[in-house]
C-alpha cells in the first residue's frame, strides 16, 4: 500500500468544551503497518518539514549564532535541552516504510525491511518501555480530567516569592509589581499547582503555600489539561518518543508549546513590555478571566495532539 500516512481512530471525538471531561478510555490510533511511501511521496513531505522547521525556529538559530539569548522563546531550547536543529529532521512515524531511503539505514532507531527502510519500532520500545509507558499514562490520564482554569499562572510568581532582586531566574526583566507587590499577590491567592516541574522551582516560602505536593511518582494523578506547563510538555513527549512520532506532529507540538510559553510569560511577574508584549494582569478581575480563556483555548488545541501522542505510545507498546 503506497501514500500517505493514515492514522485510523476508535471513536475519539475532540472535546467541544474545554469544561467536559476528556473521554475515558486510553485514546489508541492504530497507525496502518507496513504503509509503504514511495521516495516522491516522502521526500516532498520531509522537504515540507524542514522549511517548517526552519521558519519556527530560525530565528533561535540566529540568536544562538551572535551568542543572544531571549528570556520567552529561549525556554523551549534551554529548559528541554533540545537545539533547534533538532526539529529539522522529519521521521514518518511507526508502521510506515520508506522506499528509496538506504541513507536511513544506518539511523539511530531504524532498520531495513522488504521495501525499504522504517522505525524500528520492537528495538526503541525495548530501550524506552518505561518512558513509552509513563507518557502512555500521563498523556490518557490528563485527557480524562476536566481542566482546571483558576491557577492564574501563579507558578510563575511562586518562584520569585520572598526572593532578593539577584535570586530571580529572569534578571534582566524587573518585576511589574516589584518585589513587595508579587510577594503581596501570592500571600492574598490561592496557591494549587498540580505540575511537578513547575513545583519544583518554587521558592522555600511558596512550597507550603502550594494546596498540592505534586511529584515524579504521581504525575499521571496530577496532571490536568488545563495547565500550561501539561500543554508545553506534549512538545517533551513527543521528543522523548522520537522517531516514532511523524514529523508534523512534532511540529504541531512544539508550535503550541511555544504560543503556550508567550502566555506564561504574559500572565508572570516579570514586566515583559520591552520584549513586545503586553501583560495579561492576572492580580486583577480582568486579567484573571483573560488568562482563563486562553487556558481554555490551549486545552482545546492540545487535547488532539495529547490523544495522538497517546495512540504513538499503544503501537508501540503493541510492537
Amino acid at each position: 500500500m503506497r501514500g500517505d500516512v493514515v492514522l485510523a481512530g476508535r471513536g475519539e471525538q475532540p472535546h467541544g468544551d474545554g469544561d467536559r471531561p476528556a473521554t475515558p478510555g486510553p485514546p489508541v490510533l492504530d497507525p496502518v503497518l507496513d504503509l509503504v511511501l514511495d521516495p516522491d511521496v516522502w521526500r516532498e513531505r520531509e522537504r515540507r518539514h524542514a522549511e517548517r522547521a526552519a521558519a519556527l525556529t530560525g530565528r533561535a538559530a540566529e540568536r544562538r549564532a551572535r551568542g543572544e539569548a531571549h528570556p520567552v522563546e529561549d525556554f523551549l531550547y534551554t529548559y528541554y535541552s533540545w537545539a533547534p536543529g533538532k526539529l529539522l529532521r522529519w521521521h514518518p512515524g511507526v508502521g510506515v516504510v520508506l522506499a528509496g531511503a538506504d541513507e536511513r539505514a544506518g539511523w539511530a532507531n531504524y532498520e531495513t525491511v522488504p521495501g525499504g527502510v522504517r522505525v524500528d519500532a520492537a528495538g526503541l520500545v525495548s530501550r524506552r518501555r518505561a518512558t513509552v509507558r509513563l507518557a502512555r499514562d500521563v498523556l490518557v490520564a490528563t485527557r480524562g480530567r476536566a481542566p482546571q482554569l483558576a491557577c492564574f499562572g501563579l507558578h510563575e510568581w511562586a518562584m520569585v516569592h520572598r526572593t532578593r532582586p539577584e535570586e530571580v531566574r529572569h534578571a534582566g526583566l524587573p518585576l511589574r509589581l516589584g518585589h513587595e507587590g508579587t510577594d503581596a499577590v501570592v500571600d492574598s491567592h490561592r496557591i494549587r499547582c498540580t505540575h511537578h516541574d513547575a513545583f519544583r522551582f518554587f521558592t522555600p516560602t511558596a512550597v507550603p503555600l502550594n494546596e498540592v505536593q505534586p511529584t515524579r511518582q504521581d504525575q499521571a494523578a496530577q496532571e490536568q489539561p488545563g495547565c500550561l506547563h501539561a500543554t508545553m510538555d506534549l512538545y517533551r513527549w513527543a521528543m522523548k518518543l522520537s522517531p516514532a512520532v511523524p514529523g508534523e506532529l512534532l511540529l504541531d507540538c512544539f508550535e503550541l508549546a511555544g504560543d503556550v510559553r508567550v502566555l506564561d510569560m504574559r500572565a508572570s511577574p516579570y514586566d515583559v513590555s520591552s520584549l513586545g508584549l503586553d501583560p495579561v494582569r492576572i492580580e486583577t478581575a480582568e486579567g484573571k478571566a483573560q488568562y482563563a480563556r486562553a487556558q481554555r483555548e490551549f486545552a482545546q488545541r492540545a487535547d488532539p495532539l495529547r490523544a495522538a501522542l497517546a495512540g504513538v505510545c499503544e503501537a508501540l507498546l503493541r510492537a
